[in-house]
């Protein structure tokens, strides 16, 4: 084997971002898990203008920017994105695009817009780190990652509970599940 023939092991790191902006290319929500690429909250900035520059008037549903690739769906007001490397396979980050929407869709009750994204923020970012963490796929089923961010056996609905209602139920949970 000579040094052409190089071999990458496989990452369990595949996603380099998941972002969602609104209409006007505002950032609603963004997490970055690659420290190598758009480190500065500068450069993360001028990534997401220069994206939603790019993709807002496409009707497409995946695109090669600046050395990645990036796969978007849009809804009412929002654009949804999630950038994996340029060796990553478009069909897992497809994938993974599908149940981020899917799972805000169901915490939402199917009224995905700005508005509602931004009351419910906090259980959206919770479902995100369902999802995914440090770019690792966690779950990529929607109903099990909105099951662990609901509360069970509780009336409130999803989007009304505040982030200490939800951590209060994970606690009790673990401590049932570490019981049985």
């Amino acid at each position: 084997m000579g040094a052409d023939n190089v071999h990458l092991e496989p990452a369990l790191e595949t996603i380099k971002a998941i972002l969602i902006l609104d209409n006007n290319g505002s950032r609603i929500l963004a997490k970055y898990f690659d420290t190598s690429v758009l480190a500065t909250s500068v450069e993360q900035k001028k990534f997401e203008k220069n994206l939603f520059n790019k993709t807002h008037k496409v009707n497409g549903e995946i695109i090669m920017f600046e050395g990645m690739i990036c796969v978007y769906r849009t809804n009412v007001d929002l654009f949804f994105y999630v950038i994996g490397s340029v060796d990553e396979n478009e069909l897992v980050l497809m994938n993974q695009l599908d149940s981020v929407y899917n799972s805000i869709s169901q915490i939402l009750r199917k009224n995905v817009d700005r508005r509602n994204m931004l009351e419910n923020l906090e259980i959206i970012m919770l479902a995100l780190d369902e999802a995914v963490d440090n770019g690792i796929i966690l779950e990529a089923d929607p109903a099990s990652v909105v099951s662990r961010v609901a509360l069970r056996g509780d009336d409130i609905p999803l989007g009304e509970q505040t982030v200490a209602q939800v951590l209060q139920s994970a606690k009790e949970q673990l401590v049932w599940s570490l019981l049985k």
